[in-house]
């Protein structure tokens, strides 16, 4: 997995060199841990055409730790709606498959903590590290 990948405000590189299903299922362990055995995570995707398989991919990541994590599973939709959900069902954080505004070649994940506070890929990058 490349260090590049991990960006300033979220993760994201070319589907699927940079990331793909194994890696996005890799960050959503660490994440999964980091949120800790009784965190509610609310994951989404966009329309991409990678996304609903990186979705499938993060969901089996969160849910591997055999714990009480509950992830509430939302399908398509947009970051803000991530965002307000996170935030209306008081979740304790959020990933969010998206690669934003970048061409359709390319894919990554937006991570939230409580309240919707942004996580960013170096954050994730450093937690990964000392989680994984």
């Amino acid at each position: 997995m490349s260090q590049s990948i991990f960006k300033a405000y979220d993760i994201r590189g070319q589907y699927p060199q940079e990331l793909n299903e194994e890696i996005a299922f890799k960050i959503a362990v660490a994440m999964g841990k980091h949120f800790g055995p009784r965190a509610e995570i609310v994951v989404g995707h966009d329309a991409r055409l990678s996304s609903p398989s990186l979705y499938k991919a993060v969901l089996r990541g969160v849910k591997s730790q055999r714990s009480n994590v509950k992830c509430i599973e939302v399908g398509m939709i947009t970051t803000p709606m991530l965002y307000f959900l996170v935030n209306k069902l008081k979740a304790d954080g959020g990933i969010m498959v998206t690669a934003s505004h970048n061409p359709k070649e390319y894919n990554g994940l937006k991570v939230v903590g409580k309240n919707a506070r942004p996580v960013s890929g170096k954050e994730v990058y450093e937690l990964f590290k000392t989680l994984h």
